[in-house]
């Protein structure tokens, strides 16, 4: 990849939501020796509003991976807002994705895609790939989708 993150993103044409407050006693970011954790986040819109629904109920697939992507927006966002430049990070390392989802429905891996593709773009994919897991469960304020990740840091 020729173009740093930011560069990337900008390319790209995306506009980052705003980043939101956190919504209880912990910290939207935590640097750990070379590592950078970002709580989870949830798929702010550019309104500041959250996107709400559960998959396999009133979201389709498609439907449910695209408010992952927007996780993934909202994740940059935060991370621009409470610890700065993008491109200080070299790779994604660990994401947990949980998927607002019906008991039936079994296919949050693909909806997780959603945030997994747009860190590729944006890190590229030999950096914007990292280990995974995505799980159905209930989830705050009925959003469709919360991703936690952890990154490393450029040293």
């Amino acid at each position: 990849m020729n173009m740093s993150p930011s560069q990337q993103l900008k390319a790209m044409g995306v506009v980052l939501p705003p980043a939101p407050p956190p919504a209880g006693v912990y910290k939207p970011v935590l640097v750990v020796d070379n590592f950078l954790y970002v709580s989870g986040q949830g798929p702010m819109q550019n309104d500041g509003s959250l996107m709400v629904g559960r998959a396999g109920d009133d979201l389709n697939l498609e439907q449910a991976k695209e408010a992952a992507r927007q996780v993934g927006l909202t994740m940059l966002s935060t991370i621009v807002t409470h610890f700065g430049e993008l491109d200080k990070i070299k790779r994604v390392v660990k994401v947990l994705g949980m998927v607002n989802s019906t008991p039936e429905f079994g296919q949050q891996p693909l909806v997780i895609n959603g945030f997994s593709e747009l860190m590729a773009e944006v890190f590229g994919p030999e950096h914007g790939i990292g280990v995974r897991s995505a799980v159905g469960m209930m989830l705050p304020g009925n959003i469709p989708v919360e991703i936690e990740a952890m990154f490393e840091l450029i040293k």
